[in-house]
């Protein structure tokens, strides 16, 4: 069946728009234009816009400056578009006007038909949704918005159910010796708690990291429309503005000190693209750790044994492989160069605004979702429920020539180096061969060089 039109107008003149569609002539105008990607952008940004929308209107009501009756039609209509109704009205590319104006409009043509249809009444979506904004505070106040919330919400939870999961593995493996290693060759020993914990250290760093930032993120330039200058808007909008989203989110919202910087520059966008970029480094380092652990099974490392999820190879029966460790680095590397992309259109800030926000936007919050659904599946599918191979593990600790090391303090470097040196030649135990080349005895030797004991560091004599 062919699809039906209608025409709309605006200040450039009649558009033909779908007939079902709820925007309106300026979104059909970006369809039009912005034929490039076919992407998107992510519907929380939307939703952000949405919320953006619901709080000016409330705080525009509360000034004055809008009728309540469509304060109350505008704010219904953004709640449905912020609780998921709608998704599919808006379909402007991420790739369109560098200041996101599209999708602002976008969003207020959507917003303004269905205000109307609820209240009756006529609803402008610039005049009435748009009142006190400009996309040029709307944008950058969403990105900054669908980012804090993503962090709070989602991110940062996830972070912390991971580090739950590490730190009862690492409990349940305190009493687990392996050899540890350095530069991919063998070192002194530690325990699997030890390594385990070293993963959750890590990520405790890059939650305060996170929370640190939040409060950058939650300072919103809103209300500074145009240019920073807040031109059309009441001189109390952004402080309304801010105590409303506050209240909707139970998040603290405050208005930006200075709202100039955040039109015209995104540097809280670009760190925090860095930070994400410092938590997909800590989530490679787990992912490459679990993939050399389980390297094998027979001629691999072969300590560990991640569970089979899948068959590893269409041509070869019985492989499995380590697809959670894989596909996870793969999300990091996604990260790593989503920073490249945000910090090349974090420079595009001439004079006044910065206009490359749509792509800032889609990247931060693809590099956000990537991590924090990351950090879930590397938790539930791969560190939950691992197997230590305790006799692969002692296959080759007590035959470490590196164990030599502890006895450094008794009978000096360069004896204990010969030590290590005969052993490896002569691919025997170093207890063995330090018995014939010391005057310690086996007793003195075995406390010495017990892996366990080793493992709890200091100074052994």
């Amino acid at each position: 069946m062919a699809q039906r039109f209608r025409t709309e107008t605006d200040s450039m003149g009649d558009i033909e728009v779908p007939s079902d569609a709820l925007y309106g002539a300026q979104t059909q105008r970006a369809v039009n234009n912005f034929n490039i990607s076919r992407l998107t952008l992510p519907f929380a940004f939307v939703r952000a816009v949405a919320l953006i929308k619901y709080c000016a209107a409330e705080a525009n009501a509360e000034l004055g400056l809008l009728d309540n009756n469509k304060a109350d039609a505008i704010m219904q209509a953004a709640l449905e578009v912020f609780e998921g109704r709608w998704s599919n009205q808006f379909p402007v590319d991420v790739f369109q006007t560098g200041s996101g104006t599209s999708t602002n409009m976008n969003v207020n043509e959507v917003l303004a038909t269905l205000a109307a249809r609820h209240s009756g009444l006529e609803i402008h979506p610039n005049d009435d949704v748009n009142l006190g904004q400009s996309s040029n505070d709307v944008i950058p106040t969403a990105i900054q918005l669908s980012a804090a919330r993503r962090i709070h919400r989602k991110l940062l939870p996830a972070i912390a159910s991971l580090r739950t999961v590490i730190e009862q593995r690492a409990a349940e493996l305190d009493h687990v010796v392996k050899t540890g290693r350095t530069h991919l060759m063998d070192a002194m020993p530690l325990t699997f708690g030890q390594e385990l914990r070293t993963w959750s250290a890590q990520l405790e760093q890059a939650e305060q990291r996170l929370s640190d930032l939040l409060p950058q993120l939650r300072a919103l330039p809103q209300g500074g429309t145009a240019i920073g200058t807040g031109i059309n808007a009441h001189a109390q909008f952004a402080e309304r503005f801010c105590e409303s989203m506050s209240k909707f989110t139970e998040q603290p919202f405050t208005p930006a000190t200075n709202k100039f910087a955040g039109i015209a520059g995104q540097d809280i966008a670009v760190a925090t693209s860095g930070i994400m970029v410092s938590v997909a480094t800590i989530m490679m380092k787990i992912a490459n750790d679990l993939r050399w652990m389980n390297s094998g099974p027979l001629t691999g490392l072969g300590e560990i044994t991640l569970q089979p999820l899948q068959p590893g190879s269409s041509i070869m029966p019985g492989k499995v492989n380590p697809v959670i460790p894989e596909a996870v680095a793969m999300a990091c590397a996604q990260v790593m160069g989503n920073q490249t992309t945000i910090t090349v259109a974090g420079q595009s800030g001439s004079f006044q605004l910065n206009v490359m926000l749509p792509v800032i936007a889609y990247n931060l919050l693809q590099s956000i979702e990537l991590m924090w659904k990351s950090a879930e599946t590397m938790a539930n599918n791969c560190i939950a429920d691992f197997q230590v191979n305790t006799e692969k593990l002692n296959q080759g600790l007590d035959r470490n020539p590196i164990l030599v090391t502890a006895l450094n303090p008794v009978i000096g470097y360069n004896n204990a180096a010969a030590i290590a040196k005969a052993a490896y030649q002569q691919n025997r135990p170093i207890i063995d061969v330090a018995l014939e080349m010391t005057d310690l005895s086996q007793a003195e030797l075995e406390a010495l060089l017990s892996p366990l004991e080793l493992s709890k560091g200091g100074l052994h004599q």
